[in-house]
């Protein structure tokens, strides 16, 4: 990839990243080669800072990290486009995006956000919170817990009770997050293979 950095006199290309698969915008930041370089070595998104005159990996004090995936120019080589997936809230006022909650899809914000509690628990002390009881339980009792929140589904989808129906929906949506934070993984890569298995008429 040929990026013309004489273009601006700082020497630095403005760089969009975009999630990978919700494709909202998350960000905006300026990089170098050296930027790039540390990028795609390290596989996490990192920038040249302006304010603070040196490289800075989004993430590097927050956990908040930038999963690079890929990279691109425009057609005059002087911007960057990044696909990264992020982990956690981008933005440093705890938006998913650096222009808030207006351009992603609502339907997902929280989830991102409870993906992450449940990612900053995981570790925490088993007396300190219900998510951290149940990783210290272990794998088999974790994926009890969905296997029981799933049959409860099952029995109020029979009946006509709305708020019951949709508070067993929320335990299990709930408890399947763990379950797979425990197996390593996380909501985007469930969204992956349903995107793959994908076929737009």
């Amino acid at each position: 990839m040929n990026i013309n950095f004489s273009k601006y006199e700082d020497g630095l290309v403005p760089a969009i990243v975009q999630d990978a698969n919700t494709k909202a915008v998350l960000m905006m930041g300026f990089m170098n080669q050296e930027a790039i370089d540390a990028t795609l070595s390290q596989q996490k998104v990192t920038f040249f800072s302006r304010s603070k005159s040196r490289l800075w990996t989004k993430g590097e004090e927050s956990g908040n990290f930038l999963n690079y995936v890929s990279m691109s120019a425009d057609c005059d080589n002087d911007t960057l486009l990044i696909q990264a997936n992020p982990l956690g809230p981008v933005c440093h006022n705890g938006t998913d995006t650096c222009w808030g909650t207006e351009n992603q899809p609502a339907n997902t914000d929280f989830l991102n956000t409870l993906e992450a509690v449940i990612a900053q628990r995981k570790t925490a002390a088993p007396d300190s919170s219900y998510v951290a009881s149940l990783f210290a339980k272990g794998i088999n009792k974790i994926a009890q817990k969905v296997g029981e929140e799933a049959v409860e589904v099952v029995i109020e989808a029979k009946d006509d009770n709305e708020k019951l129906f949709l508070d067993e929906s929320a335990d299990l949506l709930f408890h399947y997050l763990i379950l797979l934070q425990a197996k390593g993984y996380t909501l985007r890569d469930v969204v992956k293979v349903l995107s793959a298995r994908h076929k737009p008429e």
